[in-house]
């Protein structure tokens, strides 16, 4: 029998907001997160725009020590980590530590370490390198560092698929906690790679946006969308078995009924252009779930507002969803926050989340017009008001990896 799995606590820190509550603030007002970059000078970059985390102050999270010797990316899962156990009431004093997980995931770790690291070892020679270079930079180090900040000693695990890394881990934790690995798990993804490498790399794939207007760069589903912009962050959230919150009292947000995970086996960087792989994934969620197309009232896509995503999305969500594609509602939070990366998965959870919550899906902020092809509803216009039961996360990898996650409003049985 598997056991199920429910969500106790939210945690982000995003372009929007530094904690859950005040993104999905910025969600429900259609705030763009997306400004002009700051970290370094773009003077000879075709891309002059991100999705910049702001007024992120590590020492409320951690101490000076401590955030010495970690990376952004790692700082921002640690934090957000942090705000997610706080949320959902547990006290690891009154838990068994090996009972409770970390399953956190970055799609690219620190390329600002790699660069630093290879100037110095190019200026000053190989001694000369810090010492800490690797444990700073390697992905896992997120999933390890909010273990110790939290003292959790069961499963600790990364997973790293591009784009897709923050479903994945989220995916394999309720895995784990349906099968009896852990009671709790922390999963989610979180990224922090808005640096010179990072957008001359995303850049020379000709993957980025190159509008300087904040509010037309990040369009996903539009006729003139031409790439996506890079955001940073990270999204975690705790997930438990329902017996185990039940007992201790916990207020249970939502419950994961749904995962699927597939490859497209197809090309490194483009998906299947019939959507195939990610049409079974979506299948597979729901077939977990045990319900059929038309009780889905809300997909939270992918959307990165490139021109192939868009496109072999929807091809997938029609093979998929058959006649209901063109009932349920669909959007792309990264009209608002950019593209997250590995942490994309872990806060488009969260708005699953609190979609279901507060029975409100969000506008694809800044798309105008679609095209021929793409006529499903975006919610390209406003807002929508209206209970939500099921909603259905999907992220797509570079390298072919698809994951779907579908998540429920918590009703007792």
């Amino acid at each position: 029998m598997k056991r199920r799995v429910v969500v106790t606590g939210l945690g982000a820190v995003t372009p929007l907001g530094n904690d859950a509550e005040s993104f999905w603030e910025g969600i429900k007002a259609g705030k763009v997160g997306i400004q002009n970059i700051t970290r370094f000078d773009t003077t000879d970059y075709k891309v002059k725009v991100a999705a910049e985390v702001k007024g992120f102050e590590p020492e409320k999270y951690m101490d000076f020590k401590a955030a010495k010797r970690m990376e952004l990316f790692s700082k921002y899962g640690v934090a957000a980590a942090k705000e997610a156990l706080a949320d959902s009431g547990i006290c690891m004093e009154q838990e068994d530590p090996y009972r409770v997980g970390v399953i956190v995931g970055s799609g690219v770790g620190s390329l600002q370490a790699m660069t630093a690291s290879q100037q110095r070892l190019s200026q000053r020679g190989p001694s000369k390198v810090d010492p800490l270079f690797v444990p700073k930079m390697i992905s896992n180090m997120a999933a390890g560092n909010i273990s110790i900040a939290i003292g959790a000693k069961g499963k600790c695990t990364n997973v790293v698929t591009a784009c897709a890394s923050g479903s994945h881990c989220i995916g394999d934790a309720f895995r784990a906690i349906q099968y009896g690995d852990a009671e709790v798990i922390l999963a989610g993804g979180t990224e922090g790679c808005i640096c010179p490498l990072g957008v001359a790399g995303f850049t020379s794939l000709t993957a980025l946006s190159t509008s300087s207007d904040p509010f037309r760069a990040s369009i996903p589903f539009d006729k003139d969308r031409a790439g996506f912009v890079m955001g940073e962050g990270a999204g975690i959230v705790v997930l438990e078995e329902l017996e185990h919150a039940k007992k201790r009292g916990a207020h249970i947000l939502a419950e994961v009924v749904g995962y699927g995970a597939t490859a497209d086996a197809f090309h490194i960087t483009s998906p299947a252009e019939d959507g195939a792989g990610a049409a079974r994934a979506m299948e597979d969620a729901m077939h977990e779930a045990g319900i059929e197309p038309e009780e889905v009232d809300y997909i939270n896509a992918h959307g990165t507002g490139t021109h192939y995503n868009d496109l072999f999305e929807t091809r997938a969500i029609k093979a998929a969803f058959k006649e209901a594609a063109y009932k349920v509602k669909i959007n792309s939070t990264k009209s608002m926050t950019g593209h997250l990366l590995g942490a994309a998965g872990g806060v488009e959870f969260i708005v699953c989340v609190k979609s279901i919550l507060d029975g409100f899906i969000h506008q694809t902020v800044g798309t105008k017009e679609t095209e021929e092809e793409l006529d499903l509803d975006y919610c390209i216009d406003a807002p929508v008001q209206t209970q939500v039961r099921y909603a259905m996360s999907n992220s797509l990898g570079f390298g072919g990896h698809n994951a779907s996650l579908l998540v429920k409003r918590y009703e007792e049985e």
